[in-house]
């Protein structure tokens, strides 16, 4: 399973740690962030990644909220047949400072994984692992 990580580029740092133990799970991640050379588009680079992927780990701060293309990124999966039941939403900190207008409805209504902002996130990554291999 090739799995895309939406995050904002505040988050790379959480986003690099989540995608370290998912690849310890035998998960495939494909960060356009990573493999993008100078001088090529990063929207060609981005585009090419989700539709390559299976699934997408959406991290939702109040950054990514924020974020026009994490949006962009969002609305892609959610218009995809192939990420149904294989969009999985982590509220990283209180969901009480993301704003809820700003993000999709819908990712309020799907199952999603607490991740807490600082200290032990092992649990709450081990259960983003478990269920991307549930649904490959």
């Amino acid at each position: 399973m090739k799995v895309f990580i939406s995050y904002a580029q505040s988050d790379e740092r959480l986003a690099e740690k989540i995608a370290e133990s998912l690849k310890q799970a035998g998960i495939t991640i494909r960060d356009y962030r990573q493999e993008i050379l100078p001088g090529e588009l990063w929207s060609e680079k981005a585009s090419q990644a989700l539709r390559d992927s299976d699934a997408m780990v959406v991290l939702l701060t109040p950054e990514a909220a924020r974020s026009k293309q994490v949006r962009s990124e969002i609305n892609y999966a959610l218009s995809q047949d192939a990420f149904k039941n294989r969009l999985i939403p982590v509220v990283v900190g209180s969901p009480d400072k993301i704003p809820r207008k700003e993000v999709p409805w819908i990712l309020w209504e799907l199952q999603v994984v607490n991740l807490p902002e600082r200290g032990n996130q092992k649990e709450g990554i081990r259960k983003i692992a478990r269920t991307l291999l549930e649904a490959a």
